[in-house]
């Protein structure tokens, strides 16, 4: 790492996606009480996560990231949790099942309260206000007041994170992950779909296995009964990252410990701006989004710079093309990583590529555009030699109608019926359960066996 990386090295450079406070001072105050706040994450779990990656980027285990476009403080709720939580871990069941190999699961959650926006300014009825940023730094009501850029919300988000990692480690250390009662996971409002339908036939399948190894074994495995569950966001606003990043106390350098997987987004990674400034210095297993308007000679030196050690599990590459400049756009950046060696976890988030607009102007996504994405990733990756190791989806445990398409043939005349997102349209339970399956059969190793 170099030496000329300070904390605070990331102001000298351009920052783009800030928020503008009209009070430097109550800023300053609320940043100096989120520097004295304890960490949330541990230095020795975001080791342990990077540790599973450079599992991941050897073909060993298979990375699953999924959640809220962005979290809502309103959703820091008991059961809006759990029910993340449990379609994550249905669907790392299936892939499990699929591919008989290690689920990394990662959650967009507890610290997801930022998202980039296009536009600066949102006009309604010829009157302009600044664009809602996320709970972390404004309202989603349309008025003056709410759309303020106020500091203390960093304090809010930070209580709301603190709250729902407590939870989440509750129920993954806890009975809640084990195996052997994947009734647990089930969501009240889930019927016999089809997708529940195959989830069932496979849970069946799976209790038997493991009621045959519990009799023939006289030691039960504690990893049948907890599961490793990490976080992520992204890493946007940068004065919030900079309060929670600590010295670590075994003295091996700054871990952002607000969160255990940071990424930098497709609209702040320019190689001489802020954000990636910031995210070379800190030990954290970092991702990047990479887009159509990434040039290979770019993300080489994007990659050298935030991975300098060329260190296994460090970088995550997080593709988000759409399916119509996949085959074109990806294997460039695969060609030009591999002639000059350089370590990443390739990951595909066949979401952000696929956003469009209704003719009444709702955003939305087409499951088949979603799942053909992901279908080509796979043989992309392949016909290039490498490996697809994961993938990068917004989804929700709510009955939302958000997404167009899938089993359930939800039409845009349907979105009108439970569209609750402030910022980009997730996956419900139905079309991520179609996705896990999907993915398992790409999975199997009778068709990855020969790469």
């Amino acid at each position: 790492m170099s030496n000329s990386w300070k904390l605070d090295s990331w102001k000298s450079r351009t920052a783009h996606q800030q928020p503008q406070y009209g009070d430097a001072g109550e800023l300053q105050d609320v940043l100096d009480a989120l520097q004295k706040m304890p960490p949330l994450v541990t230095s020795w779990e975001v080791d342990n996560l990077k540790h599973q990656l450079a599992e991941v980027e050897q073909g060993q285990a298979w990375l699953l990231q999924g959640g809220d476009c962005a979290e809502s403080f309103d959703d820091c709720q008991a059961e809006s949790i759990a029910s993340k939580l449990k379609v994550l871990l249905q669907m790392s069941l299936v892939m499990i099942f699929g591919a008989k190999q290690k689920i990394v699961r990662v959650g967009r959650i507890a610290g997801q309260y930022a998202k980039p926006r296009s536009s600066d300014t949102e006009t309604r009825d010829g009157c302009a206000l600044p664009a809602y940023r996320g709970d972390l730094i404004n309202r989603a009501g349309f008025s003056i007041d709410e759309r303020r850029a106020d500091p203390q919300l960093l304090l809010r988000a930070y209580g709301r994170s603190a709250l729902t990692l407590n939870f989440i480690r509750a129920l993954s250390e806890g009975g809640f992950a084990d195996l052997h009662h994947p009734e647990n996971w089930e969501l009240q409002f889930v019927s016999q779909c089809d997708e529940s339908a195959r989830y069932h036939k496979l849970v069946e399948a799976i209790e038997d296995a493991l009621q045959f190894v519990d009799t023939i074994s006289s030691v039960q495995s504690r990893e049948l009964r907890r599961v490793d569950f990490f976080t992520s966001h992204e890493a946007l606003h940068l004065d919030y990252e900079q309060a929670l990043t600590r010295e670590s106390v075994r003295g091996c350098g700054w871990y952002n410990l607000g969160t255990h997987f940071p990424w930098i987004g497709d609209r702040t990674r320019a190689l001489d701006g802020a954000h990636v400034e910031y995210m070379r210095g800190i030990r954290n297993p970092i991702g990047l989004k990479v887009g159509p308007s990434m040039r290979p000679d770019q993300l080489v030196e994007i990659a050298k710079l935030l991975n300098p050690e060329n260190e296994p599990g460090r970088l995550t590459l997080i593709h988000r093309f759409g399916v119509t400049k996949l085959a074109d756009g990806l294997p460039p950046l695969v060609e030009i990583l591999r002639r000059y060696d350089r370590r990443a976890v390739w990951i595909c988030d066949p979401m952000h590529g696929n956003t469009l607009a209704t003719s009444s102007g709702r955003k939305t996504r087409k499951f088949d555009d979603i799942l053909a994405e992901l279908r080509l990733a796979f043989e992309v990756h392949r016909d290039c030699g490498s490996r697809l190791s994961g993938t990068h989806l917004e989804l929700t445990g709510e009955n939302v109608t958000e997404c167009v398409g899938g089993a359930g043939g939800l039409t845009e005349d349907d979105l009108h019926t439970a569209y609750q997102t402030n910022c980009d349209p997730r996956l419900n339970y139905e079309q991520a359960m179609e996705i896990a399956f999907a993915i398992s059969e790409s999975l199997k190793p009778h068709k990855t066996k020969n790469r």
